[in-house]
């Protein structure tokens, strides 16, 4: 089993935590983690892109011509797609980008994640994590004790209105709590700062 140390809000070290193998001890998949990044990726995308097509563009209801005699191509409306302003042949509608992999994948990928970020030292598990009031101010010294100067991802058992406001205004800091933590996230930030609570708490739904 993989042993991290525990640290408290001062970033003093006051004990070890073993981490459950299954979750946190695996080989990263990397071909799985590209999956599951490009299948985070696409459901985030708007989708909201549209062009005409020539059932919707303004005007074009009467024939420019005549069928025959004029020496010219036969046109049924100005708004046929070879005309200048005409709609559009298969032109993007809105739509969703979103699709799914397997659960067993999508659990493999998270597990992935969580294991790199052992294996690279990119961890760092707190003993408890609690804000009196909200204060970004306090937030920063928390970071600044466990000498956080990148990107940190910080993940809690539970939603707490105080930590999310307290790091909601500092650059580079996002808070999720365990049952929305994400491939993307984990590995989208430097560190990945996660209390005791929350652990067993991924362990329990992973391992």
């Amino acid at each position: 089993m993989p042993k991290v140390a525990l640290y408290n809000v001062s970033g003093a070290q006051v004990g070890e935590i073993e981490l459950a193998d299954s979750v946190f001890g695996i080989t990263p998949n990397n071909y799985v983690l590209h999956d599951a990044v490009v299948m985070q990726q696409a459901s985030q995308r708007s989708g909201t892109s549209k062009v005409k097509g020539r059932s919707e563009v303004r005007g074009g209801g009467r024939k420019p011509w005549k069928q025959k005699g004029t020496g010219r191509a036969r046109q049924g409306s100005i708004r046929s797609p070879q005309w200048r302003g005409g709609g559009i042949v298969f032109g993007p509608t809105p739509r969703s980008f979103a699709y799914k992999l397997p659960k067993k994948v999508r659990r493999l990928a998270i597990k992935s994640a969580l294991s790199s970020k052992i294996i690279d030292n990119e961890i760092i598990v707190l003993d408890l994590l609690s804000i009196n009031q909200p204060k970004t101010k306090v937030m920063l010294e928390v970071l600044k004790n466990l000498k956080i100067d990148r990107k940190a991802l910080v993940v809690t058992a539970e939603y707490d209105d105080n930590i999310a406001l307290s790091a909601r205004n500092i650059p580079g800091v996002k808070l999720v709590v365990a049952d929305g933590i994400n491939v993307l996230d984990v590995i989208g930030y430097d560190k990945l700062i996660i209390t005791k609570d929350a652990v067993e708490k991924i362990e329990e739904v992973l391992a």
